[in-house]
């Protein structure tokens, strides 16, 4: 069976994954860290680390990345978790100033991190942002996270590049089977934007997963697989 290539966003880790993995067991998962550059710069990326065809995931930059490749005619299938791209220029900047608030404050608060994190309130306080349900995130998992998103390389670089990423032709999407995933309670990238996407990609699969956050992942690791194998098996 093909592999199936998992892509962060923004600022994250290949780790951001693992509460997935157990119900991925089987598959060929490929898990990437990428750092700073445009979208397509990142599809060259990871063209030039797995051969294609591929399956591939993608959350937020990652989502977008995902999309791309897909694009390209890469890709068997493609599971995106609010990608980047389907935003206005209000949205689009909303995602930069919230993402590079976060890790300001990450750096500002590294040492306090453990003893933040160790608690329901601090974790609330931490990773609300990014998460629907944050006393869910494993405590060393979250300082792991935000420790990555203050020390990420080309974090400037790829955040000023959103500017000129918009999702526009859909390619060879059309082709292969496309899910679009959001939670409502997103607030880096807010849902509204799953009915542009809507608009924008016909073709695809769009769902809603209830009471997750930008990174849906452990608030709710059954509904994403489920998302993820469907598509797959499609």
């Amino acid at each position: 069976m093909a592999p199936l290539v998992l892509l962060h966003g923004l600022g994250s880790r290949r780790q951001v994954w693992d509460p997935l993995l157990t119900g991925l067991a089987g598959l060929d998962v490929v898990a990437l860290d990428q750092a700073g550059a445009s979208v397509p710069a990142l599809a060259d990326d990871v063209l030039a680390r797995v051969p294609p065809p591929f399956h591939v995931a993608g959350s937020s930059m990652g989502g977008g990345v995902a999309l791309e490749l897909g694009r390209r005619g890469h890709a068997l299938s493609v599971t995106a978790f609010a990608p980047i791209g389907f935003w206005g220029p209000v949205s689009r900047r909303w995602c930069q100033l919230s993402v590079s608030a976060a890790r300001s404050c990450a750096r500002v608060s590294d040492r306090a991190l453990p003893r933040l994190a160790s608690t329901a309130a601090g974790r609330i306080a931490l990773f609300g942002l990014f998460f629907g349900h944050p006393t869910r995130v494993d405590p060393a998992a979250g300082v792991a996270d935000a420790r990555a998103l203050a020390a990420w390389p080309g974090f400037q670089a790829a955040r000023a590049a959103f500017a000129g990423h918009r999702f526009a032709a859909a390619g060879s999407l059309v082709d292969i089977p496309v899910t679009i995933a959001w939670g409502p309670r997103d607030l880096i990238l807010p849902a509204f934007q799953a009915r542009r996407a809507e608009r924008l990609l016909p073709s695809a699969r769009h769902v809603r997963l209830p009471g997750c956050g930008h990174l849906p992942f452990a608030d709710d690791p059954a509904a994403c697989v489920e998302v993820l194998m469907s598509t797959i098996r499609a």
